[in-house]
């Protein structure tokens, strides 16, 4: 997703952006730069350890174990009027930047409908742009910080919506997420799979319905119905399209299952409550894990 969206600000103006990378990160960025859908960008990349670089937007998008090391990278870059906005999974990485950097530069966000896939070289390709939802918490009426960063998004033709309650939007992603990816993880299933084999989605509603018990427990307000706006969704994806997690299993990288099934487990303990389909989930995701080497 940071390929794309990157992509997107360098058509709108090749100086305004800028991927902050140290180390080999760097060093591979500015060897290859970025390449979307078939077209190379070149994009300019910004060393971690620059102090004053201030920047007036950064938009996180790392796998959940990557945070720490995006904020230490980070640190030079955020100035006094930065706004800061994570397309992350999960429903912890906002309070994370919030903690390094102060609640009042961040906003939460989700990105939906997105179906960005990674390609052996490095390439990103994606049939759908879909869109950000953004805001504060609550946004009955929009914030200075919430209109400067609609303007921004507006000169990059990145599409955007302002929830009036961006926390229960957070949870109904966070949903979406532990359904589909890991359940796309465990049976190596593309979008076209949810949208071809009832039995693929209905395993995946067993889970989602795990975690809107989760939220009523949290005081967020999910409910079946927001099963089946997904579920819409869904069906306007490409049908080889693939969930992050998907991509992660088949390429033998580490996968984000502590940010989705894990969070899971910790809320149900806390609430005591039992989520026994995440459960099984989470353990088959574990296993896939270690025999991968993590």
């Amino acid at each position: 997703m940071g390929a794309c969206y990157a992509s997107k600000f360098f058509r709108m103006d090749p100086a305004s952006v800028s991927i902050i990378a140290g180390g080999a990160r760097r060093t591979a960025l500015e060897a290859r730069g970025l390449t979307v859908n078939g077209v190379h960008y070149p994009v300019r990349v910004s060393d971690a350890e620059q102090a004053g670089a201030y920047a007036d937007l950064i938009l996180v998008a790392v796998k959940g174990y990557d945070l720490p090391g995006a904020v230490r990278d980070m640190k030079n870059h955020v100035g006094p009027d930065t706004l800061i906005l994570s397309v992350m999974n999960g429903i912890d990485s906002e309070t994370q930047l919030g903690e390094a950097f102060g609640p009042d530069k961040v906003l939460y966000c989700i990105a939906l409908g997105i179906d960005a896939v990674r390609g052996p070289d490095g390439s990103v390709t994606n049939t759908k742009e879909g869109k950000i939802l953004f805001g504060e918490a609550k946004n009955p009426i929009w914030s200075e910080k919430v209109k400067r960063m609609g303007r921004a998004l507006d000169r990059a033709g990145i599409a955007y919506e302002v929830p009036v309650d961006m926390i229960r939007s957070l949870w109904w992603k966070f949903m979406i997420n532990v359904g589909v990816n890991q359940v796309s993880a465990v049976l190596r299933a593309t979008y076209g799979v949810f949208q071809s084999v009832p039995e693929a989605c209905r395993l995946m509603e067993a889970v989602m319905k795990e975690v809107i018990r989760l939220a009523a427990a949290e005081g967020v307000a999910l409910k079946e119905e927001d099963i089946k706006e997904w579920i819409s969704i869904m069906s306007g994806l490409s049908p080889e399209g693939k969930t992050s997690m998907l991509q992660d299993v088949e390429a033998g990288r580490k996968t984000e299952v502590e940010m989705f099934g894990g969070k899971v487990l910790e809320l149900a303990a806390k609430h005591k409550l039992q989520v026994p389909v995440n459960e099984t989930i989470y353990r088959i995701i574990k296993v896939l894990e270690r025999r991968a080497g993590f």
